[in-house]
């Protein structure tokens, strides 16, 4: 009997052991498509900071803990410049060396690793048989997605970049999680263009459908006094500047200027998320005479998070810069047409004309068109929105995107 494939994952976080990010959803969504696939998953990630039992990603997955250890002043574990620069590379190297003694010792046939948590196995991948497979994510310590990036900020990130550009070099195959990012990988990076493969983050469709359905609509509306006459344009993500809420903000008010529905009322901005800006955001709110229409609902459990999903009649993403977008794709399951920027990934996601339109970032008369355009054609919001999750199945579920990640292990293997 052919025993199974045996995959080293290898991540700085994952959720649930660690905080819920696109990083974090992607590693548990992998290891949970490749052990219910007949693979043995050895999990290698960083001591959680709370104990978790030994199946909390999944039964069937081994999970091996390495010590990640921050400076003093460089913040929380993983969340500033000065951590991601100092400790992480250092929790790589640990981490990569022990999936290069798992390979060694005959325990793992294939190394897929992300951003610089594989450095140590890339030092010595000269000498180990196991191919390796990296993900570096949205490359947003090169400043890949971010035009605006501050000099100081992108200095502070040369150790970081210097360890993800060490873990491409040695590996067999890098993925862009998008087509619109590939290019940014071949640059950045510096791998020629037949080692690097588009495999998109991508959603446990079986898992977003569990979490909410059209019966929630009603529930979280009614638990934020929304009557079902008002037109609900929501935002999710982290409340940090490069998220552009501002810039909706400032496009909202213009819009308000020169559309009779909005100025009447009749709608309600929703913003899901937590972060550094949330203050500055409220104050500008305030500033702009939006707070009677606008509600920052914070940090919600799934269930309430997929709930207003379904609660919403389109779904605004303004973000300045942008890696691949599992929020997007969340709304775009649940059949929500979709206004966002071309940033990042966003563009192979949000077709325009098909499931929504796209805007320069930063453009807040732009955004304000786009918005205008899907208040006065809302009869084919609907068409739009099965057209999102059309796009979803055929191309960012993770029976696809599974899929095609066991095809490269296989060629990669032979």
């Amino acid at each position: 009997m052919t025993r199974p494939l045996r995959v080293a994952v290898v991540a700085r976080s994952v959720f649930p052991l660690h905080a819920l990010g696109g990083l974090e959803r992607s590693v548990y969504d992998l290891t949970r498509y490749l052990a219910r696939h007949g693979a043995h998953v050895t999990l290698i990630t960083r001591t959680p900071a709370m104990t978790h039992p030994a199946d909390a990603v999944a039964t069937g997955i081994e999970t091996r803990f390495v010590p990640y250890r921050t400076f003093p002043l460089a913040g929380r574990r993983g969340t500033t410049v000065l951590d991601r620069s100092t400790a992480y590379p250092l929790f790589g190297e640990r981490a990569g060396k022990l999936a290069s003694q798992l390979v060694d010792e005959g325990q793992i046939d294939i190394v897929h690793g992300f951003g610089a948590s594989v450095l140590g196995y890339a030092r010595r991948r000269a000498k180990s048989r196991a191919p390796l497979v990296l993900n570096p994510q949205g490359l947003e310590e090169f400043g890949a997605t971010d035009p605006s990036r501050a000099r100081l900020k992108r200095a502070a990130y040369l150790p970081l970049r210097r360890a993800v550009i060490a873990c491409a070099r040695a590996a067999d195959c890098v993925i862009a999680t998008d087509r619109a990012l590939e290019p940014a990988v071949l640059s950045h990076l510096q791998v020629p263009p037949g080692r690097v493969r588009v495999i998109p983050n991508a959603l446990d469709l079986s898992i977003v459908d569990a979490l909410a359905g059209p019966e929630d609509h009603t529930r979280i509306r009614a638990a934020a006094g929304i009557r079902d006459d008002e037109f609900v344009l929501l935002s999710v993500g982290r409340i940090e500047r490069n998220k552009g809420f501002d810039v909706l903000a400032n496009a909202l008010v213009a819009l308000a200027e020169r559309s009779g529905a909005i100025a009447e009322g009749r709608w309600r901005w929703v913003i899901v998320g937590d972060g550094p800006f949330r203050r500055g955001l409220e104050a500008l709110i305030r500033d702009r005479r939006l707070a009677r229409r606008a509600l920052l609902a914070g940090r919600v459990a799934d269930s309430d998070l997929h709930a207003w999903y379904e609660a919403a009649d389109l779904f605004v993403h303004p973000t300045l810069y942008e890696g691949s977008s599992l929020v997007t794709l969340e709304a775009m399951a649940h059949r929500r047409a979709v206004v966002a920027t071309a940033a990042g990934g966003l563009p192979d996601k949000v077709r325009p004309g098909v499931n929504g339109w796209l805007v320069p970032p930063g453009d807040a008369s732009a955004l304000a068109a786009a918005i205008s355009g899907a208040l006065g054609d809302r009869a084919r919001l609907a068409q739009m929105g099965e057209a999102g999750r059309a796009i979803v199945e055929r191309e960012f579920s993770w029976e696809a995107a599974g899929a095609a990640t066991l095809r490269l292990y296989e060629e990669l293997m032979r």
